[in-house]
């Protein structure tokens, strides 16, 4: 091989390699690897707290007939030789040959429902849900290791539907209470309880949504952790061990789990525990007023910035709030200076709130905002009693907003308890679409009281083609305000 060939064979050779070898920086680069998020393990979370959760059993006295009917006792003869291939002992007869007299009727123990609860204190309270053990004649908790308690009930609560019953025993498991206010949607949960009488069954998923309106005196924790009847009085875990709420409620369709359940926040669940535990009772404030939701249309018209507060439909009479001067149609903004984001807020802040305590509440009527002082009153069942509706005489032609109105009598501004007004005859058109009727009585348009049929005739004559008008509206016992465009005339 003379030179000139060994040279084109080395250059050849190094050109060949390029294509079989790779690059020095290809074989130096490192190879990113995806991250991987490992799925939580709840072993340990379960090996901590089952022992502490418990199966609630309920039983009732029902009496059972000691009677001797011969045809029952034939039929159920026929029924044991059917399924059980043997028959059922004949009755035996009385020393005279004659069947006996029928014995008087006794009371038995009779299986009711089954349930879930958790130890709270390491002498034997124990928290479950009201609907668990209300109606029950008998209680009884069973415990992991199998050690069986006739429990007595302290006391329940059913607004919030916690309950607290007592076992006798010491150094027993409890559980922590966690701060339900601090919990995250999204966040990993654990249930444990006893559905289909399945004790100690552990389902796990996410918190869902925090606050939801489900209940007049709490928002609900939603999760999609698994529910189902046996479920309620257990406890929902969050990934600390600690306990955030009490398994309550379910959406469902068939009775069965779909998705959606629903706990009572530890926080509410256990300042109601407390005065169970020293009092057996519940005692929370009230003011006396039927509220209802501020819509954006009506925040708007009524010349509020945003969305918020809670609306006054109804005063009762004699209430905390009628001596504290608060009227239908006024906008709760605030209580005891804390901001009222949705209508919901109040009943909860006033529930909370000791009777006899001087409170002071914010708010909007007629464009301005006002503080009014009242002394809160102890929450007594609500009065539906209705107010009568009486036919009016005289009635109007009808006006742009389509309503035909006439003048109240005096005996019906004394029953509704209201100083002036209109009582609707018949609603068309604009108004009808907004949800108005005959019977209805209109207290106010816009920002100026309706005195009569002659004065609201006035008023509407003056408004401004298509422009929205809003009308506070009594209905039975109730008020609320709702928005209408008049139709150009």
């Amino acid at each position: 091989m003379t030179t000139i060939q060994k040279k084109l064979f080395a250059i050849l050779l190094g050109t060949a390699g390029a294509f079989f070898l790779p690059a020095a920086s290809t074989l130096a680069a490192p190879v990113a690897s995806p991250t991987v998020a490992a799925l939580p393990d709840f072993t340990d979370l379960v090996e901590k707290t089952g022992p502490a959760v418990v199966n609630i059993r309920t039983t009732e006295k029902a009496k059972v007939s000691q009677g001797g009917d011969l045809t029952q006792d034939e039929e159920m003869q026929e029924f044991f030789r059917r399924f059980f291939g043997a028959p059922l002992p004949p009755a035996q007869p009385s020393p005279r040959g004659r069947k006996q007299a029928p014995a008087p009727d006794a009371e038995e123990e009779v299986p009711r429902g089954v349930g879930s609860g958790f130890i709270i204190s390491a002498d034997g309270y124990v928290m479950t849900n009201a609907h668990v053990v209300e109606g029950a004649d008998e209680v009884y908790v069973t415990l992991t290791d199998k050690r069986e308690f006739k429990a007595k009930i302290i006391g329940s609560d059913k607004r919030t539907d916690v309950a607290i019953v007592k076992i006798e025993g010491s150094n027993l498991p409890r559980l922590t209470m966690g701060d339900s206010d601090k919990i995250r949607v999204g966040e990993w949960v654990i249930a444990i309880g006893s559905p289909f009488g399945l004790d100690n069954t552990v389902t796990a998923g996410i918190v869902s949504a925090k606050a939801r309106d489900t209940g007049e005196y709490l928002p609900l924790i939603q999760t999609d952790v698994a529910v189902n009847p046996g479920n309620s009085g257990g406890p929902l875990i969050n990934m600390r061990g600690e306990v955030i709420g009490i398994n309550s409620q379910i959406y469902s369709r068939s009775g069965g789990y779909m998705g959606i359940s629903f706990a009572v926040p530890i926080d509410e669940a256990m300042r109601v525990a407390d005065q169970l535990r020293a009092s057996g009772k519940v005692t929370r404030g009230r003011i006396g007023v039927q509220i209802g939701e501020v819509t954006k249309d009506v925040a708007e018209s009524l010349g509020l910035t945003r969305t918020q507060g809670s609306m006054v439909q109804r005063v009762e009479p004699g209430s905390p709030a009628e001596k504290g001067g608060v009227e239908v149609g006024d906008v709760i903004l605030k209580f005891n200076g804390v901001a009222i984001e949705r209508s919901s807020d109040l009943p909860r802040m006033v529930g909370s709130t000791k009777p006899g305590t001087r409170s002071t509440l914010t708010v909007w009527r007629k464009g301005a905002l006002r503080d009014l002082t009242l002394t809160i009153a102890e929450l007594e069942a609500d009065d539906t009693a209705a107010a009568p509706q009486k036919k009016p005489k005289a009635a109007q032609v009808p006006n742009s907003l389509g309503l035909t109105v006439s003048d109240l009598t005096p005996a019906q501004i004394k029953d509704l308890k209201i100083e002036g007004g209109v009582l609707v005859e018949s609603a068309e058109g604009a108004s009808a679409r907004s949800g108005l009727r005959a019977g209805d009585v209109l207290l106010r348009l816009n920002n100026t009281d309706i005195k009569d049929a002659r004065q609201f005739a006035a008023l509407v004559a003056k408004l401004e083609a298509k422009k929205t008008v809003l009308l506070l509206v009594r209905r039975g016992e109730s008020s609320q305000f709702v928005t209408v465009k008049p139709t150009a005339q």
